[in-house]
């Protein structure tokens, strides 16, 4: 299947934007000095487009982390989580982008990221990359 012909989104009826919109360079960081911590940042207003059905994909997400030097500023975060809202992206793909993104932002002593969707079809989907590989 190709993804980026989106004439296979049946019954689409919103044009969905490509991965490249994907608003990483809204993502500030600030310094860390302290002791060893663990952060979680959970929200339960992530979206993104499925781009087979076109249709819109809502999810809780957990970002966990324990920062090695630097913390990511909560504003930014929140923008650059707005800016998967109209892009068409499957879930694992999504939970992938997410973490990869974090990954290379802080540098962290661990990172895990869980995307938990609304069921969809009667099936629930739970996405989760650990960098303890658990």
């Amino acid at each position: 299947m190709d993804i980026t012909n989106t004439d296979y989104a049946e019954g689409r009826i919103e044009d969905f934007e490509p991965e490249e919109r994907i608003a990483t360079h809204l993502l500030e960081t600030f310094p860390y000095e302290g002791p060893r911590q663990k952060i979680l940042y959970e929200t339960r207003e992530f979206s993104a487009v499925c781009p087979f059905s076109g249709l819109p994909d809502f999810a809780y997400l957990s970002i966990e982390y324990t920062p090695a030097a630097t913390i990511v500023e909560l504003k930014s975060l929140k923008y650059y989580l707005v800016s998967y809202r109209n892009v068409g992206i499957f879930q694992e793909n999504a939970t992938k982008r997410l973490y990869g993104d974090l990954w290379d932002l802080l540098k962290p002593q661990r990172l895990c990221v869980k995307t938990v969707y609304n069921t969809r079809g009667g099936i629930d989907a739970t996405c989760e990359i650990d960098s303890d590989g658990q």
